[in-house]
């Protein structure tokens, strides 16, 4: 019976996929469906025995074979993982890729691609007969056009290419169809994006009008019941974190009060959920003074860090770097202007800027402004490019679950660790 358990971990673990090659490598997710999948078998097998065999339980023995494998799977796939990302970071484990397109979307995954080595895949060239994008403005000058559909073989042969993605171009959909046939032929994984990627989500159902299918992106819905659940939860952390972090609160504010004298609490006027304003609260960090206002910000560019003279004190840099400036907006939490988790709030002269000039920007009003979010935690932070903080406060928006906060703020505990080592 216990020889069985291998076989019954192995298997859900198989149907989630986690044995076969993947751009983002998520521990978190990768532990949960671990969980489950050892949680499934054990239950599965002391039912079978219990239920159809008999005899002296097995009970005890398959609760110590069930702790020991969620304890030594997870931590072979989080060691698995951890060297996987620092071998694709530092170049040894990346899988060649072309991209069909050489437009618009076709140069924006190529970027992305080049910005994050982390996902695994170089890419070495895009096919494209008729590029949407002339080859004189190409700002990837790393990424050559290669060709076109039918130097699709030969490029595959001389770059040892592993990954196609098929993004968008004026080839017809035959063309495209004969390519990622031949791909398969070839053995060659194939990625499309897909034409509204915009909607998309992680929650997909695929439905089928004869052999046509058809895609419905399922959003989650700020107006649900679910965000009312989340806003309640949020109330109910807030002000037990304001409790149980009081003495932390006090000895801020006291270190605050010394170094900078009155008043203790930073308020800024930030944009939040629908487009609404509210008072930010942060402790301290700067001394008064005249600090010159950041005008241009450059085309991609998000307002961030310390804009100006440096005017910070010694307790206000390490009140900063530790994060613990921003413990006030439990506060904001507390009275409905904000949430643990979502897009972090802008000031509105900004909010308006990008909000004319960056896709998707406004995604981000569509929920409460969060202490920590999505963007956060994927090192999105100060400044750093706003249309990538977009396209990620998008991705919450779209996505958003309440295990995606618990893995935020599991992230966020783990930045907070590294922040303090980084300060002391």
């Amino acid at each position: 019976m216990l020889l069985a358990f291998p076989l019954l971990v192995v298997a859900p673990m198989w149907a989630k996929r986690l044995y076969r090659p993947r751009l983002a490598l998520r521990f978190l997710d990768d532990a949960r469906s671990i969980a489950v999948a050892t949680t499934v078998a054990a239950m599965g097998l002391i039912t079978y025995h219990e239920v159809l065999l008999g005899g002296p339980s097995i009970a005890g023995n398959v609760v110590r074979l069930w702790a020991f494998a969620t304890v030594f799977i997870g931590s072979g796939r989080l060691v698995l993982s951890w060297s996987e990302t620092a071998a694709r970071r530092s170049g040894e484990a990346l899988r060649p890729a072309v991209i069909i397109g050489a437009g618009g979307v076709g140069r924006h995954v190529a970027r992305r691609l080049l910005a994050h080595p982390e996902l695994g895949l170089r890419p070495v060239g895009f096919l494209d007969r008729d590029p949407l994008a002339a080859e004189a403005e190409s700002d990837d000058p790393m990424v050559p056009i290669l060709g076109a559909s039918w130097d699709l073989e030969r490029v595959v042969q001389e770059q040892g290419v592993e990954q196609v993605i098929v993004t968008f171009s004026k080839a017809p959909h035959e063309v495209l169809l004969r390519l990622v046939e031949r791909c398969d032929q070839l053995g060659v994984r194939v990625a499309f994006v897909p034409r509204l990627f915009d909607r998309m989500t992680e929650r997909i159902r695929i439905e089928h009008l004869g052999g046509l299918p058809l895609l419905a992106a399922d959003l989650a819905n700020p107006r649900g019941w679910q965000f009312a659940i989340k806003h309640g939860i949020d109330r109910v952390l807030a002000f037990a974190a304001l409790i149980l972090l009081s003495p932390v609160l006090i000895s801020c504010a006291i270190a605050v009060r010394l170094s900078l004298g009155r008043p203790i609490l930073f308020r800024q006027t930030r944009v939040g959920r629908d487009g609404g304003s509210f008072e930010l609260l942060k402790f301290r960090s700067m001394r008064d003074g005249t600090r010159p206002r950041v005008v241009e910000l450059g085309p991609d560019l998000a307002p961030g860090g310390v804009e100006g003279s440096d005017l910070r004190t010694p307790v206000g840099e390490f009140l900063r770097r530790s994060s613990l400036d921003e413990l006030p907006q439990l506060l904001n939490v507390l009275r409905g202007d904000m949430s643990l988790i979502g897009p972090r709030p802008e000031r509105p002269e900004f909010a308006t800027v990008f909000g004319a000039t960056i896709s998707r920007y406004d995604d981000r009003h569509r929920v409460k402004s969060g202490i920590t979010g999505w963007s956060q935690v994927q090192g999105l932070r100060g400044k750093t490019s706003i249309s990538e903080r977009a396209e990620q406060d998008a991705y919450y928006v779209q996505n958003w679950s309440l295990w995606l906060d618990v893995k935020i703020v599991l992230m966020t505990a783990l930045a907070v660790v590294r922040a303090y080592r980084t300060v002391e």
